[in-house]
């Protein structure tokens, strides 16, 4: 299985996504049993945030990991714009460990950039670094200027990951962004690694080349989605799910190798940007 480092740790590189999860009480049950599914099959890395669904998603995860080791999970969530601050993100934080139901976080993020100075945030972040509530931290939907002023800060260097939209009909991170976190070394967090299920237009799953070579692998067309994104080294992608089949198989594709011609065929019909876009926020 491919792995990546994050925050010194080792960890298979497809995670657990958990936006929109915790929304529907209907779908509770089966939504704690496929994250436990997930962890039983070997994945490491959940990632929630205290947007999603207003800390139902943690909530969710804080049930689901009763009776886990702890150790065996790498924890991590996301701190709002309007919380980011000195005088807030304490508060913020110590909310979103007694709902996930642990005393410390692997990997705490700065969601998107808000009104609150950058270098404060940093300074905040890094305190509670320094007081043990989280081991690492690192930022969500930065672009290429946003990386260049947090690298600029004292403390910016210190960031364990850079958490941004990708997936193969949505590539603008190719542009710049990860040239540059290859460059320095900052591992990607890719979320909505196959387009919420291929919701957004793309036509991901209709596409012919997905579609063959889904056929040749005898995997499912998401598996060979995942494969493209987690390609490139220091890329974890967190597919989100409600369902122990799928769940499953997102993971198995952390085995799953397309060879260099397969990945030529599939860049060629979602080619990357020849100038930079604008990122999307989630």
């Amino acid at each position: 299985m491919k792995t990546v480092t994050l925050a010194g740790q080792t960890v298979p590189a497809i995670g657990i996504g958990t936006w929109h999860m915790g929304d529907d009480p209907k779908t509770r049950a089966s939504e704690i049993a496929t994250i436990q599914a997930g962890l039983a099959a070997g994945a490491r890395v959940i990632d929630t945030a205290e947007m999603y669904g207003s800390g139902r998603a943690e909530s969710l995860v804080g049930e689901a990991l009763q009776g886990v080791d702890r150790q065996q999970v790498f924890l991590i969530s996301k701190v709002l714009p309007e919380n980011a601050s000195r005088d807030r993100m304490q508060r913020s934080v110590e909310a979103s460990l007694q709902r996930l139901g642990t005393d410390y976080l692997d990997l705490y993020l700065y969601h998107w950039r808000g009104n609150v100075p950058l270098a404060e945030t940093v300074s905040e972040l890094q305190r509670l670094q320094d007081q043990g509530l989280v081991k690492a931290w690192g930022v969500s939907n930065f672009d290429v200027a946003d990386l260049d002023e947090l690298w600029a800060l004292p403390q910016g260097p210190n960031a364990q990951a850079n958490e941004d939209l990708y997936h193969l009909g949505s590539r603008g991170l190719d542009y710049a962004v990860l040239p540059w976190q290859r460059q320095h070394q900052l591992p990607l967090i890719a979320y909505s690694p196959v387009a919420q299920g291929d919701a957004w237009g793309q036509h991901l799953t209709t596409n012919p080349v997905v579609r063959q070579l889904a056929e040749k692998y005898q995997v499912s067309i998401y598996q060979i989605l995942l494969a493209w994104v987690i390609r490139h080294d220091q890329v974890l992608a967190i597919p989100q799910t409600s369902s122990v089949a799928h769940m499953r198989q997102n993971l198995a594709a952390g085995d799953l190798t397309l060879s260099a011609a397969d990945l030529t065929a599939l860049d060629g019909q979602y080619p990357a940007p020849t100038h930079k876009l604008p990122l999307d926020v989630i």
